[in-house]
């Protein structure tokens, strides 16, 4: 047995490393295993002295990823915790997440990835033409792609942005549906719409929308057009048919990109209609300049209790094939 004390300049400094959570500690100690006090401006850590070496290492990237960027967000906290349980050749440190931020301003905080996917999903979105990001929602698949295509094109890297989904589940019926065209697909492309907000200052998404440097269409209004120099980027394309995905995908032109995302696990077309991006998994693994980002359960980034009811759920599916979800 050892243990080791690491002493800090003040306790609002050492809350700040755990975000003020005493439980975050607690998982610390599940972790690795080790027994940790705290009080005041200092930790004591007790157990075997490999385990101490990795808490030790775990608070000192905390402690610089602190100075560097301020608190530490719980989800930051558990990356550097399972990040200094790894061997030396798989490790990243939480800086590295640092050191991808997109956007930011005097009103608004940049945007970083908060684990490993979401790191290797900006990595890959800087190198390949066509990127899918698949998984589970509160993953952070459209939220960093949103923030990624306004990042370029704020440098200046694209000349605009095209933000599309299916309009409805079942074959975008819009005429069924009553008011405009506005009105009828506001409902669907409203995620697109707060996601702007969330991250642009106020005004900013509407000045781009009226220099029409920033589009949102229903997936339908695509067919026929060829996108050149820009981000495009199709949502909850699980509820895409096999046409409309090669549609789709057929559309890039000079200079573009194309973001993918969606939910496999959540197929909303009628039965027996196959998912586009089912297909388009099977069909487009190994073909050069397309990526693949498979998001889980622990990458949510919502509510902690988000994650535990996607592996519930998942674990229905897998024990019971008759479970809803599981369609296409």
């Amino acid at each position: 047995m050892a243990e080791r004390t690491l002493q800090y300049e003040s306790p609002h400094f050492l809350h700040s490393l755990f975000s003020d959570d005493l439980n975050l500690l607690k998982e610390v100690e599940s972790a690795f295993p080790v027994t940790v006090t705290t009080r005041d401006a200092w930790l004591k850590f007790e157990g075997e002295k490999n385990s101490i070496d990795q808490v030790v290492s775990l608070f000192s990237d905390l402690e610089e990823s602190r100075r560097k960027a301020g608190p530490v967000s719980p989800p930051a906290f558990r990356f550097a915790m399972e990040a200094a349980a790894k061997s030396a050749a798989e490790k990243r440190r939480l800086t590295e997440l640092l050191d991808h931020r997109l956007l930011g301003s005097a009103g608004k905080p940049p945007v970083t990835p908060r684990n490993a996917n979401q790191l290797e999903y900006l990595k890959l979105l800087g190198t390949s033409d066509v990127v899918f990001g698949l998984g589970p929602a509160g993953t952070g698949k459209t939220y960093l792609s949103m923030a990624y295509a306004l990042d370029a094109l704020k440098k200046r890297n694209i000349d605009r942005i095209i933000l599309t989904r299916p309009a409805v589940e079942a074959g975008e019926a819009l005429g069924f549906l009553p008011g405009d065209l506005e009105e009828k697909v506001l409902p669907y492309l409203r995620p697109l719409y707060d996601a702007l907000n969330d991250m642009l200052e106020p005004m900013e998404a509407q000045k781009l929308a009226e220099k029409n440097l920033i589009e949102i269409a229903p997936l339908a209004y695509m067919r026929g057009r060829t996108l050149n120099n820009a981000c495009v980027i199709l949502d909850e394309a699980q509820n895409t048919t096999r046409e409309q995905m090669f549609m789709f995908l057929t559309r890039i032109g000079e200079g573009s990109q194309c973001i993918v995302t969606g939910d496999p696990s959540q197929i909303d077309l009628r039965p027996k209609t196959r998912s586009g991006i089912l297909e388009a998994i099977s069909l487009l693994r190994d073909v050069e300049g397309i990526s693949f980002v498979e998001f889980e359960a622990r990458d949510v980034v919502r509510h902690p209790v988000v994650g535990r009811i996607i592996e519930a759920y998942d674990k229905g599916r897998d024990s019971d094939p008759s479970v809803a979800g599981k369609a296409g």
